[in-house]
């Protein structure tokens, strides 16, 4: 038995205990509730020479928020294969096709997900039998580093903060109230954290803002990953800038962010989407202490509404077969011919959609 196929039989019941004792920090217009969504991904490479690769980013199997409930894949003439890796590293749709057959794949995922939110206002989660498993979100990675001018502004940012969660939040916060949502960023951005600091640009998208709290926070002490994935539905919480508005989500990939606290596990958090709120939600333009970003400020540090599914907390990611160098992240498809790697945001030669609906 595979390992998507084990945790699609194991993962309710796991992911149902690790959110039945939870009372929320925030109060919710529902009771949390079991969704299912069906996210359908095509693929196809145009004026493509020589052999062609396709990689696609998948479900996370298993977490206290989502499970998957299984992927069909199609790919025409060509062949596919599911690259099956570790808890710790995606599982990816691999693709390819000889010379002279259309490259076309179309990916079907079925994913549930429940809405996540972490009690911080008491200490509960025993720490985990093994702490080196925390290990690898304390390291830097390329994108990612934690040295230099990371580790001299995350001192600055926590100094005077005690607690884990103190210096947390502090990052957090400062995150909020320094950078902004820039809406001239291609995708989702680089993430490159260490030319932001550089650089004083600190406007990006979600895999900028949230990258660099993952990077603040590791250089402070922290355990922390980003978490990267596609909004899938409207927001049921009022914001419309943070959902949805069709079935089309070809462009709604986002990532968000996790910091392990001592005594409360993964804490979910999004600084980015506050920063979105405060650029994107009607009429634009929201001061920081705006009632509607000031309440998204508060919910997004400790829950997430999941209209939204994750893929993987994967950095330096190498995909299998390619010529390419490892990428920062893996949230968007890829695809390689003979001519090289692909622009995943070039339409011209690289098309792809993604649509969602919610099965009843």
């Amino acid at each position: 038995m595979n390992r998507r196929s084990f945790l699609h039989r194991t993962g309710m019941t796991a992911a149902a205990l690790a959110v039945g004792g939870r009372s929320g920090l925030l109060a919710q217009p529902d009771a949390p509730r079991w969704r299912v969504f069906e996210i359908t991904t095509m693929v196809r490479v145009r004026e493509p020479r020589g052999a062609t690769r396709v990689w696609l980013p998948t479900p996370l199997a298993v977490a206290p928020y989502q499970h998957t409930m299984g992927d069909t894949y199609h790919p025409g003439g060509g062949t596919a294969v599911m690259i099956e890796t570790n808890a710790n590293e995606p599982d990816i749709l691999g693709c390819s096709w000889d010379d002279g057959i259309d490259p076309a794949v179309t990916l079907v995922s079925r994913v549930a997900t429940i809405d996540h939110a972490v009690d911080l206002t008491r200490p509960a989660v025993p720490p985990p039998p093994d702490l080196t498993a925390l290990s690898r979100f304390l390291r830097p990675t390329r994108l990612i580093p934690i040295d230099g001018i990371v580790r001299t502004t995350a001192d600055t940012i926590v100094k005077g903060a005690g607690t884990d969660i103190e210096r947390a939040r502090a990052i957090y916060d400062w995150i909020v109230e320094h950078t902004f949502r820039d809406p001239k960023t291609r995708g989702c951005g680089t993430g490159d954290i260490r030319f932001m600091l550089e650089s004083g640009n600190l406007g990006g998208k979600c895999a900028d803002l949230n990258g660099l709290f993952v990077g603040l926070c590791r250089a402070a002490g922290l355990p922390a990953r980003d978490v990267y994935g596609l909004r899938v539905a409207p927001s049921a919480r009022g914001f419309s800038s943070l959902g949805l508005s069709s079935a089309d989500a070809t462009k709604a990939q986002h990532c968000r962010a996790e910091v392990y606290l001592a005594g409360y596990g993964w804490v979910p958090v999004d600084p980015a989407d506050v920063r979105k709120v405060a650029l994107e939600e009607p009429p634009g333009g929201l001061a920081i202490d705006d009632e509607r970003v000031r309440l998204a400020r508060e919910r997004l540090f400790g829950s997430w509404e999941m209209n939204w599914i994750a893929y993987n907390f994967a950095n330096d990611v190498e995909l299998r077969g390619s010529r390419r160098k490892p990428l920062g992240y893996f949230m968007y498809p890829q695809a390689e011919t003979a001519d090289g790697p692909l622009d995943s945001l070039d339409a011209e030669r690289f098309t792809y959609s993604i649509t969602v609906r919610e099965v009843p």
